[in-house]
């Protein structure tokens, strides 16, 4: 497999067997090193359009692309994590982050010592060898960056994976995946789309919003965040972090509007 450029979905439409139409023309290109932001409205297709970028299902009509080629199954440098961490409660959170590497055959040690830097990069080294249900939710969720991360993809997708942590647990994990994906300001590691219901979430870590219609979901606008080259936590402050804020809420304002019936 060629390396990662981009993926990019064209016309994509989801329609799946109840009926029920999830997502209708989605364009939405994403290249290597991107990290986009996706709101919209609840039931509004986002985690359906993240299966399509994945390649964990197939649009009804459109396509889906890779590197500009037609995409062909599951993406196998992509990792998810998802608004559950799902880690498996009888195996320690070392065996649980070896998981993805364990399905590609890598072989004991290197998948140990795989998981471990993992671990270390997430803040968790000290609880490899411990059991998730000792944990709390944001370490859980840190396990669950680690695992999605350990092979080192070149595309992570999150499906509002920070929902239901307190607000300051939050602003430290939104931090960490940012420390993640470009350390110290230099080249980012991999790719990424946040799917998120909180505006400030999705400044805070998309370089580009896209916002999406309510069902059948497709974008309706993309807003640029700029303003600062580098995205540490002292952007929370600034004037651009404010103005995009602002953007993105009159953007879901006007997606959410009721559609006024004219009388006849």
């Amino acid at each position: 497999m060629s390396a990662f450029q981009s993926i990019e979905l064209k016309a994509a439409q989801r329609r799946y067997e109840t009926g029920l139409l999830a997502l209708d023309g989605v364009d939405l290109k994403v290249a290597r090193g991107e990290l986009v932001s996706v709101v919209g409205p609840a039931g509004c297709g986002r985690s359906s359009l993240l299966r399509l970028l994945a390649g964990l299902d197939r649009p009804s009509s459109g396509e889906v692309l890779r590197n500009g080629e037609p995409a062909r199954g599951a993406l196998s440098d992509a990792g998810m994590v998802f608004q559950e961490p799902t880690l498996m409660s009888w195996a320690s959170v070392a065996v649980n982050v070896e998981l993805p590497l364990r399905l590609q055959g890598v072989s004991p040690e290197k998948r140990e010592a795989a998981a471990r830097d993992a671990l270390q990069r997430v803040g968790l080294a000290d609880l490899a060898d411990a059991a998730p249900r000792g944990m709390d939710r944001a370490q859980k969720m840190r396990a669950a960056l680690a695992r999605a991360l350990v092979a080192k993809p070149a595309m992570l997708l999150l499906d509002d994976a920070f929902a239901g942590l307190e607000d300051a647990s939050r602003l430290v994990l939104q931090d960490l995946l940012l420390s993640l994906w470009r350390p110290e300001g230099g080249t980012a590691k991999f790719a990424a789309v946040v799917v998120t219901n909180n505006v400030e979430e999705a400044v805070m870590l998309g370089q580009r919003i896209v916002v999406m219609a309510e069902r059948p979901g497709r974008v309706v606008e993309e807003i640029k965040v700029t303003g600062t080259a580098k995205r540490d936590a002292s952007f929370r402050d600034s004037a651009a972090f404010s103005k995009a804020c602002e953007k993105v809420r009159a953007a879901l304002a006007r997606v959410s509007a009721p559609t006024e019936t004219i009388a006849g």
